[in-house]
């Protein structure tokens, strides 16, 4: 990982602060995790965030932040996250994709039992969106535009932002920055295929940017002089056992996808740290990058992978407060390494031991 120049000298933060990029992956209503995080984060204010990287639900948390930072710093930020995914949640009171009445009942956050998510499953593996909706309506849409203030986001100096989709055409990973950023742009890292027609970006289509950057991480690399970079995981990489029914299969299949492509720049990341060692690469001219993961796997793992559709406010809050506790023991825990070490042991993880924190 290059740094951009030999006499590059690190922006110091504000107030003593500690300085680090934010990593957010995509995961539709599991969004409102990384939200919690985040909100916890603001608060805290011990952390000054020198740039993001989102995809989908995290391309979405990412220029909320940015929009209410530009206006209002750290409150403002944390308000505008708060309006953005309760406009989401009122804008889906009407949809049909609603738990069933028993898991209402029993305090299950699946929507396993919804007539209406098993409904639109079934639709879109038999119909593609340009036949189910020629017109190309997208409420999502709509909300992020009454939420988000685009021009705000795009004179935002103080937080950088990439936001990565996947080129239909090349199969290769698009990284939109923040200060050509429209909503057309976010909108196209959330694309699912099987959902959304593809979105159109000067002539060109564009898919969800999970498939090939979720999220991107090489942007930090010679777009910010910060070296700590922090991914908040909210797709899990393992999942015991094997899956048996078809959704199950497919899930399992998008997990796979979604994670491969941050596990490779972790990888790569992990290898560069590992030439550096032998004294193969000179460490004037290539940093070490200080990787640490927020997650909470025990927590999301359990409530399935329907319940990303799950748009419910009661179950939004349950995943922010579970977002913003996850974040409090994570600060007491990690605080005082950012800018010192790794909180995670690569090399662990790809010898097959699985996430490694270290201690």
């Amino acid at each position: 990982m290059k740094v951009v120049s030999n006499t590059t000298k690190p922006r110091k933060p504000s107030d003593n602060r500690k300085r680090i990029n934010l990593a957010l992956q995509g995961g539709g209503a599991h969004g409102a995790f990384t939200w919690g995080v985040l909100d916890r984060i603001l608060e805290d204010g011990r952390l000054e965030i020198d740039a993001i990287s989102g995809t989908s639900a995290g391309a979405m948390n990412a220029v909320a932040l940015a929009d209410g930072f530009t206006a209002g710093g750290a409150d403002g930020a944390r308000e505008k996250l708060e309006d953005f995914w309760h406009t989401m949640s009122e804008g889906a009171k009407n949809s049909p994709i609603k738990r069933a009445p028993i898991d209402v009942m029993m305090g299950n956050w699946s929507l396993d039992r919804s007539w209406g998510y098993h409904a639109m499953d079934a639709m879109t593996r038999m119909f593609s969106p340009y036949q189910l909706n020629p017109m190309n309506m997208n409420p999502l849409k709509d909300v992020l535009e009454a939420c988000v203030d685009f021009s705000c986001v795009q004179s935002c100096n103080s937080i950088k932002l990439y936001i990565s989709a996947t080129n239909v055409e090349t199969g290769k990973v698009k990284v939109f920055d923040s200060h050509h950023l429209t909503s057309d742009m976010v909108m196209a890292s959330a694309c699912l295929p099987n959902v959304y027609q593809a979105v159109m970006i000067d002539g060109v289509p564009y898919w969800d940017g999970g498939y090939m950057g979720n999220p991107a991480l090489f942007p930090f690399h010679t777009g910010s002089d910060c070296a700590d970079i922090v991914v908040i995981q909210i797709n899990p990489v393992e999942r015991k056992g094997a899956p048996r029914t078809p959704q199950e299969i497919q899930n399992r299949l998008n997990e796979i996808a979604f994670n491969s492509s941050l596990l490779k720049e972790l990888r790569a990341i992990d290898f560069v740290d590992r030439l550096i060692d032998e004294g193969k690469l000179d460490e004037t001219r290539y940093r070490r990058e200080r990787i640490h993961i927020i997650e909470n796997q025990d927590a999301l793992i359990p409530l399935g992978a329907s319940s990303k559709m799950n748009a419910e406010w009661a179950f939004l809050t349950h995943l922010r407060d579970l977002g913003r506790k996850t974040a409090t023991q994570w600060l007491d825990t990690n605080f005082n390494d950012i800018g010192e070490r790794s909180t995670v042991d690569l090399r662990a993880m790809f010898m097959g031991i699985g996430p490694q924190h270290q201690g």
